[in-house]
């Protein structure tokens, strides 16, 4: 029994070594837009649901601009209730899906509004009952936004880099989702969005990674990498520190 129990405790070891190792290595990058929107003073729920429905397939600067020509107008439910569709389109442009953004936008907030006095609702079942809110959303405004540490957010980047560390099989977002549940210690739940995310846009992408270059190539089995991309001396020196 003492060997089988053995096993998972240094898998989850693993884990924590790779996380605590991604923590310190992201430190040189800037935040994800949404997390940015969230560090500032104004940062409420709101902001960070708004944020994280206009991020979906959008590059983080463009976002990052987009909510803040959108909230020099409009920054909280009923304000954003109030203006046009058409408005909020020509804001948030050039989001990708900008109109159905809009459309989107528009309407959880009139439904903040009637159903919920203009609050946020902080159970995910009312969130994702919100046009435009899915799993992704919904678990990052419950940590973001509510500061709820029990939830795991996956995107397509978390999805990618758990299949590519062999900490997951799955074929979906959501199959990872609940598959980072069993394997990932609780204490780093909140923070493997955050991190994957980060390192996945700079060194972990798609094509050709950086595995010269990454702060975890010891530890990482690099599932599925064929062919990766080009390091110079100095990045990997800097990887290796």
């Amino acid at each position: 029994m003492a060997r089988a129990a053995a096993a998972p405790a240094r898998l989850n070891d693993v884990k924590g070594r790779v996380l605590s190792r991604l923590r310190r290595a992201i430190r040189v990058y800037d935040l994800p837009a949404v997390e940015k929107i969230s560090e500032e003073d104004s940062g409420t729920p709101f902001r960070v649901l708004v944020a994280t429905m206009l991020s979906a397939q959008t590059k983080d600067k463009v976002t990052d601009a987009a909510s803040g020509r959108l909230f020099k107008v409009a920054d909280t439910p009923q304000a954003l209730a109030r203006l046009a569709e058409s408005r909020i389109a020509r804001l948030i442009y050039p989001v990708s899906f900008y109109r159905v953004k809009a459309h989107h936008v528009k309407e959880a907030s009139r439904l903040l509004v009637e159903r919920h006095g203009g609050d946020v609702p902080d159970t995910m079942q009312e969130l994702m009952a919100l046009p435009g809110v899915g799993r992704k959303t919904a678990n990052l405004v419950m940590i973001v936004g509510h500061r709820r540490p029990g939830h795991i957010c996956v995107d397509t980047h978390v999805h990618r880099i758990a299949n590519r560390f062999g900490w997951v099989r799955t074929k979906t977002p959501e199959q990872t989702e609940h598959a980072l549940y069993e394997v990932v210690p609780r204490r780093w739940w909140k923070d493997v969005n955050l991190y994957l995310v980060t390192w996945g846009q700079q060194v972990c992408r798609p094509v050709y990674p950086l595995c010269g270059a990454c702060a975890i190539e010891s530890l990482c089995p690099r599932v599925g990498v064929t062919r990766t991309g080009r390091v110079s001396p100095t990045a990997r020196a800097r990887a290796r520190a």
